[in-house]
């Protein structure tokens, strides 16, 4: 009996990973890759980068920040208590799957006022903090709000988060491969204090 619980748990296991890699595959074959490509020059111009999402968006958003950082960026995340004021030239990227939540549209606004630039992660090409983004990338998932299995059989906005992290993890390659620095020279940026 035990042993036939522990095989059908690996048989969900098995099933549910194939129900996420198969919905990543569809999801690449949809992406508009000359966008997420577009960021490259704005991420390279800007003085200092500031990076915000909210809930398990805003984790995938860290770690983008951490691997600019380790690429040799100024960056701060948005909300931590050493990230300074943004101000003219530098470049605000948020990450947000409806692109309407209220603490993330209130801070492109206030970008913008001061003359930085916004660019946004979505699955709302329409929504507000897209309408104040120089550049949107639109990732085709469901909004958390949304219950189409046609898009996505996973919880709430779970496929939108993985590709973030998967999309930000190729533009930060793409970054790397453009600058041509060794793993060897980002390693020193990296945490030595763990």
């Amino acid at each position: 009996m035990k042993n036939l619980l522990k095989n059908k748990n690996s048989q969900l296991v098995e099933s549910a990973i194939n129900i996420i890699i198969n919905e990543h595959i569809k999801l690449v074959h949809t992406l508009k890759y000359d966008d997420v490509a577009a960021l490259i020059p704005i991420i390279n111009n800007a003085k200092h980068i500031f990076i915000m999402g909210a809930g398990r968006t805003g984790l995938m958003m860290k770690a983008a920040a951490m691997r600019l950082m380790h690429l040799g960026y100024n960056v701060h995340v948005v909300g931590e208590t050493t990230a300074p004021a943004i101000g003219e030239g530098d470049l605000f990227i948020a990450g947000s799957g409806s692109g309407t939540t209220n603490g993330i549209v209130n801070a492109a606004k206030t970008a913008k006022k001061v003359g930085a630039d916004v660019v946004c992660i979505t699955t709302n090409s329409s929504s507000p903090l897209a309408e104040l983004s120089i550049q949107t990338v639109l990732i085709p998932a469901a909004q958390k709000q949304e219950r189409d299995e046609n898009v996505s059989k996973q919880y709430a906005g779970s496929l939108f988060e993985q590709s973030l992290l998967l999309v930000f993890d190729a533009l930060i390659q793409t970054l790397w491969d453009l600058d041509g620095s060794t793993a060897s020279e980002l390693w020193k940026r990296h945490a030595n204090m763990e």
